[in-house]
């Protein structure tokens, strides 16, 4: 399958590429920028994908600029979606990245896809104005959407939880700020996400929706311990009132009955790395 993928240079696009060439697809990376609308039409109009994966966002919560959380995540999509309707021969899959961040905080745990969205920050819900002008191309376009929660793995950005605690106790760091402790969030591999992508572009129903999770919440002191367990290392932990967020989504775990039966419906299995392993990868790399 040709596959045109957005964010190739992104941590789970660099993933996803790798995963999805050795399944024997060829992966074309996206050059335009998403807000550069003449110059993303030429580029998708000289092409002839199969299927899109589409994973350039502005991702990281706290980015300082909220307008580019609108003019990427909203009005990027829209322009490639408007350049993909243009191609003679459209795409037979196109899937669009959203995230669990649009449930926001909810006394509903875990999670489905019919929860009621309900986001707290921009990025929540600049994803979930992305998700409602994409349904306006389901009569155009073959499109699935994802909502992933948490993930991680080695090669991810030091702003996000796991890369930075990892990096602290590697380097036998003694002390980490950190803001709310009293969290609890899935934290799942990237090979997971990115498998389960590869299996929703076969099996994916149009105009669907999908969590994709475990269903298995950690809680951020639990991380710490075993991360210090691993390593044979105390980390003291200071709380920095600058990295509370005061619209923090306490507890974040989603259900993934939906994609489990689709997956089991179509005789395919979704292999989810345990804690432990995502966590060793993620300190080795930050060994090397």
């Amino acid at each position: 399958m040709r596959i045109l993928l957005t964010g190739a240079e992104g941590f789970t696009g660099r993933v996803f590429a790798r995963r999805a060439v050795a399944a024997g697809h060829i992966v074309t990376a996206l050059q335009s920028d998403l807000t550069h609308r003449e110059a993303l039409h030429q580029e998708v109009l000289g092409l002839a994908p199969e299927a899109v994966v589409h994973l350039a966002a502005i991702s990281f919560v706290g980015h300082a600029n909220e307008a580019a959380f609108y003019a990427v995540n909203v009005v990027g999509t829209t322009n490639l979606l408007d350049a993909l309707v243009q191609l003679p021969a459209k795409p037979g899959r196109v899937l669009l990245a959203s995230s669990a961040n649009i449930y926001g905080n909810t006394a509903q745990s875990p999670i489905n896809e019919e929860q009621p969205p309900a986001p707290v920050n921009h990025y929540g819900m600049s994803k979930l104005a992305m998700e409602f002008m994409a349904k306006t191309y389901n009569d155009r376009l073959n499109l699935v959407v994802t909502r992933p929660f948490n993930y991680t793995g080695p090669g991810q950005d030091a702003h996000f939880l796991i890369p930075k605690l990892a990096a602290h106790f590697a380097a036998r760091a003694p002390s980490i700020a950190l803001g709310n402790l009293d969290v609890e969030r899935e934290f799942n591999d990237v090979q997971m996400v990115c498998d389960a992508y590869l299996l929703l572009l076969a099996h994916g129903e149009p105009g669907e929706t999908y969590n994709i999770c475990s269903g298995r919440p950690h809680a951020l002191r639990r991380i710490i311990e075993t991360l210090a367990r691993m390593t044979s290392h105390d980390l003291r932990i200071e709380i920095n009132p600058a990295f509370v967020r005061a619209n923090e989504v306490h507890r974040l775990c989603g259900d993934p009955q939906k994609l489990q039966t689709l997956f089991s419906r179509q005789g395919v299995a979704l292999h989810e790395p345990s804690l432990e392993e995502t966590l060793g990868r993620v300190l080795l790399a930050r060994q090397d």
